[in-house]
């Protein structure tokens, strides 16, 4: 079969000890990212399957109605709306789901918390510049970092991620508080860990709020600036999900304004980032290459599963084939 791996930004999958399960068959890693239903319909015309490499390329339904050789969509992790499953289902094209793993995802929401309290980015850079113990030359951005115990750290979605970056937290000496629906609050307070009494509480009582929601029709734009705004001047907005739970351009905005005080983000509407983005140009936010599952036990991890369901399908036996594939989503 004639196999698309898609945006290897690093050159890195076909280095992992699992690409052999592949091997028979004609792959092509694609490491750079193709713009446009055109571009990318020229492209992955010719293929019978596609390895999604997690949401970075989406598949619409005009996209899809473009590609008549395609027989097998094999998503690294979860499938997600970047799928447009029902149009997928309608052209016979097999969707197959892979393995998962909430540890990456939730070391690197710690690390950045971590870093974006102690502001290292800003020590470290200004180091190699001869200058020490500062974070910036202009007075008003040279301040000092802060520890986490006893700081209030709220936790938007207690599931798998959210769970161990609640662990974290407690482990710090942090005050753990946790917002979301009925289920996970009541789930967070069984575990020992306090409810918001209200969305507008949680925000303005955390000092640090970390995202942990998947994206969905009901959680797209789920943040917006008056939520924001009930932030404290020192508080940290952190997200690992999806950028599209915040509304468009509220986080920017209310960063301008002073609340919150800052941001660790690792998700953008728009990725690969653009080097112009506003983002990047703020004093007050550390931003990371959306790296929450880009480490190697991840990559072996998900790949494996993916190229597995590829090798299954290829010898009549598909398996992992969500149930959402039969509905619409």
């Amino acid at each position: 079969m004639k196999i698309a791996i898609l945006d290897d930004y690093q050159d890195c999958i076909r280095h992992l000890d699992c690409f052999r399960l592949l091997e028979g068959h004609e792959v092509k890693v694609f490491t750079n990212s193709a713009r446009g239903i055109g571009q990318l319909a020229i492209r992955l015309a010719p293929f019978d399957v596609l390895v999604l490499n997690r949401e970075r390329t989406a598949l619409p339904r005009t996209l899809l109605n473009k590609l008549p050789n395609l027989k097998l969509i094999s998503q690294t992790g979860k499938i997600s709306g970047h799928i447009d499953v029902t149009a997928a289902v309608a052209r016979g094209i097999t969707i197959a789901e892979g393995a998962g793993d909430p540890t990456a995802p939730a070391e690197l929401t710690w690390a950045l918390i971590m870093a974006a309290s102690r502001k290292l980015p800003q020590y470290l850079a200004n180091l190699k510049d001869g200058l020490w113990q500062t974070v910036s030359t202009s007075p008003e951005h040279n301040t000092l970092g802060t520890v986490l115990k006893e700081k209030t750290l709220g936790i938007w979605g207690y599931g798998r991620i959210g769970r161990i970056v609640a662990g974290y937290g407690n482990a710090f000496g942090m005050r753990v508080v946790i917002w979301g629906s009925d289920a996970s609050r009541a789930a967070a307070v069984c575990d020992g860990y306090r409810a918001a009494a209200t969305k507008e509480a949680f925000f303005a009582e955390s000092d640090i709020i970390s995202m942990h929601l998947r994206l969905t029709g009901d959680t797209r734009h789920i943040v917006g600036r008056a939520d924001l705004d009930r932030m404290k001047p020192t508080a940290l907005f952190v997200n690992t999900s999806r950028a599209e739970l915040l509304e468009n351009g509220a986080l920017e905005g209310a960063l301008r304004q002073g609340r919150p005080g800052g941001a660790a983000l690792d998700v953008f509407e728009t990725e690969p980032l653009p080097p112009d983005s506003p983002l990047l140009r703020m004093p007050n936010v550390l931003a990371s290459p959306h790296l929450g599952y880009v480490e190697r036990h991840s990559y072996e991890m998900h790949f494996r599963a993916a190229f597995q369901n590829v090798i299954d399908f290829a010898n009549g036996d598909p398996k992992n084939m969500p149930d959402s594939v039969s509905q619409n989503t």
